[in-house]
């Protein structure tokens, strides 16, 4: 028999405990989230209303946006709440389902470079073959394909990590719950969540990884063997936007999850990176280098004024 104070709140340290500082980064991400909420939405619905934007890469362009306004909003917003207010307590309750969704919308954003990298190879290696290959059918179930695993993988580690027991220790060193964060706090064993951790990882984030790269290995050799230097650019050019995102996202995720769980201003760094800085980038990145998106965003505006 355990004899310890069950913990029912967590108290999340944040930042800075700075007012002063807390007040800049509130101004601060508060601007960041309007702009991924703004971007986002604009990026749908240009996709929404302009029939030249009907095709598969766009669909799955315009679930991106869905799922960046999904994440951004999994943390931000608590983020928010907590830079204002003295008590940054969030509830074990509250908490396991930030844990449940950050990483259901992580997991799924994962799937969804992969599902645009095999895409991107799709168009560069069998152009004359996209349309019949890239079919409704098939994007329909590659997207519902994403979100269902990503779920059902952040179903198994929420169930596993329900079993974990919070005693005495309440300080998250973080703005935000993860996983990672919460094993220093427990007084029971981590090794069950730790395992299910580190396996949903290998076969998820490094499973879409490893596609991801293949794909772009096929890619690269498809371009070189493109006798044409303009051609060559424009085939680079069709992916540059999908590898500058995936950068960004498996970059700062990647480096999270494998450094050591401190605290550390680079911890908080790439956790700030990827599920607060890079979903107001991806709409940026796809609308600045691509000229179609660009030239549809411009026939909306003339049509609405």
């Amino acid at each position: 028999m355990r004899n310890h104070s069950v913990v029912s709140e967590f108290i999340l340290l944040g930042l800075s405990a700075d007012p002063q500082i807390q007040a800049l980064l509130f101004v601060l991400f508060f601007v960041i989230y309007t702009l991924t909420l703004m971007g986002n939405l604009l990026l749908l619905l240009v996709i929404r209303v302009d029939s030249q934007l009907h095709i598969p890469v766009y669909f799955f362009l315009g679930q991106l946006s869905f799922l960046d306004v999904c994440h951004s909003s999994v943390t931000v917003p608590k983020l928010l709440e907590n830079l204002l207010s003295e008590k940054k307590t969030i509830s074990v309750e509250g908490c396991m389902a930030q844990v449940f969704f950050v990483f259901a919308t992580g997991g799924t954003e994962s799937c969804l470079l992969a599902v645009m990298a095999y895409d991107r190879y799709v168009a560069i290696t069998s152009p004359l073959l996209y349309g019949q290959v890239m079919n409704r059918q098939l994007c329909m179930g590659l997207v519902g394909g994403s979100w269902g695993l990503a779920f059902l993988d952040a179903l198994i580690n929420i169930l596993v990590a329900l079993n974990l027991d919070f005693c005495e220790a309440q300080n998250i060193h973080h703005f935000s719950c993860e996983l990672p964060s919460l094993y220093p706090l427990s007084c029971s064993s981590v090794s069950a969540s730790f395992t299910a951790l580190l396996c949903s990882s290998l076969l998820h984030f490094f499973g879409n990884f490893l596609l991801i790269f293949f794909s772009y290995v096929r890619i690269l050799f498809t371009i070189l063997s493109i006798s044409s230097t303009k051609g060559r650019s424009k085939a680079f050019s069709t992916c540059s936007s999908h590898l500058t995102a995936v950068i960004f996202f498996y970059g700062s995720g990647l480096l999270r999850y494998l450094m050591p769980n401190s605290g550390s201003i680079q911890e908080l760094i790439f956790s700030l990176q990827y599920s607060v800085v890079t979903p107001m980038l991806n709409p940026l990145i796809y609308s600045l280098k691509n000229k179609e998106v660009k030239a549809a965003v411009r026939r909306m505006l003339r049509r609405c004024f």
